[in-house]
């Protein structure tokens, strides 16, 4: 055995004691974390310095063998000093980000946040997309029972029907025999339907807006209310050509739910709008879409080969079919902003409603009185 061998295998009776020294101690774990406190920290710092250098403070050993085992002691020490200080700084650390120590005023930084954001990005959508959903179903279910289907009833003539393409409000219905006997001299039994559209109430009592092109030489309107199985036969109160607006009042024995009247200088392009109406004898269709543009002028050619002027109408892309006309155009609040009136046939997504704006003055002049 040489003494390289000899010195790593002798084992110094202070070595020995230290041995036994540490084998009265059990390891200590050390752990860091918002329920360790700084100075608990330091008393484990301070224990397992004593454990690495001895209780006694003392490196032991005599010697060539003990200075070389004091050396080890001390380099043992040394690591151990340095990988207890890291220990410690760390948790000094920790706890002063989780207590917040230096950042307590701080907002999280937008790296931060845009990670947050990002990892929550599925959610988030599927969030928002069930709330826009159920907000839109909820307006659908407030706002149905007060949008009317209006059912126009002419005499009959010969003629080809009465299809306005062009204002894609009311749709004919075919051929309409030539009637027999004098004109006006038939009861409401003989009479033929024409043509439908849509309207809404805006009183309880029975007051309902819609488009003039949809009551237009009618000689009886019957309307069907959501909830009652016969339809009512309405009186026309006043029309208004040049505006497209006419006012029914029907009669009942208890109140109507009705739709208040926004303002529509108050939305924005792109703000969700919701048409409620009787498309092509679809009764109480919803279509839901944006508000694509404001103040449109468009012309629309009438039968008689005359033209109509409309000015500052809203455009929108909620799909508006023939028998929407009259009928109301929504807000997300479920207020109007507009009666739907016109669409063009050759387009997909572009439809034109009156914006309540332009209808408070002619209303208060159908009615005689200040709405």
């Amino acid at each position: 055995m040489n003494n390289n061998e000899f010195e790593n295998n002798h084992v110094d009776v202070n070595d020995t004691d230290k041995t036994e020294s540490k084998a009265e101690h059990k390891p200590y774990t050390y752990t860091y974390g918002p329920n360790r406190s700084a100075v608990g920290l330091r008393e484990a710092y301070e224990h397992q310095l004593q454990l690495m250098e001895g209780t006694d403070g003392s490196n032991g050993g005599s010697g060539r063998g003990g200075k070389k085992q004091g050396k080890k002691s001390q380099a043992k020490a040394m690591v151990a000093a340095f990988l207890v200080g890291a220990v410690v700084i760390s948790g000094f650390m920790y706890a002063s980000d989780r207590t917040n120590l230096f950042t307590a005023n701080q907002q999280p930084s937008i790296a931060t946040t845009l990670a947050s954001n990002t990892a929550q990005q599925n959610a988030g959508v599927k969030t928002a997309s069930a709330s826009v959903d159920a907000s839109i179903a909820d307006v659908y279910k407030a706002a149905s029972p007060a949008v009317v289907k209006i059912e126009n009833y002419a005499e009959p003539v010969q003629s080809s029907g009465r299809g306005f393409g062009g204002r894609g409000g009311w749709q004919g219905f075919g051929e309409v025999p030539q009637a027999s006997g004098k004109s006006g001299s038939l009861d409401s039994s003989q009479l033929q339907l024409s043509g439908t559209g849509t309207g809404f109430f805006f009183e309880s009592s029975g007051y309902i807006l819609t488009n003039d092109h949809v009551v237009a030489g009618a000689a009886q309107v019957k309307v069907q209310v959501e909830g009652y199985d016969e339809p009512f036969v309405a009186e026309v109160v006043g029309e208004n050509a040049d505006q497209d607006l006419a006012v029914l009042k029907i009669t009942g024995t208890k109140a109507f739910p009705t739709l208040a009247i926004g303002d529509s200088d108050q939305t924005a392009i792109g703000d969700w709008v919701i048409a409620i109406g009787n498309p092509y004898g679809f009764d109480h269709t919803m279509t839901v879409g944006v508000l694509s543009a404001k103040e449109r002028p468009i012309t629309i050619s009438e039968e008689d080969g005359s033209e109509h002027q409309y000015e500052h109408l809203l455009q929108t892309d909620a799909s508006i079919n023939p028998g929407n006309s009259g009928g109301p155009l929504l807000n997300a609040k479920g207020e109007v902003i507009g009666i739907n009136t016109a669409v063009n046939a050759e387009a997909q997504g572009i439809g034109f409603a009156i914006p309540t704006s332009t209808i408070q003055e002619t209303l208060k002049q159908l009615l005689g009185r200040t709405v």
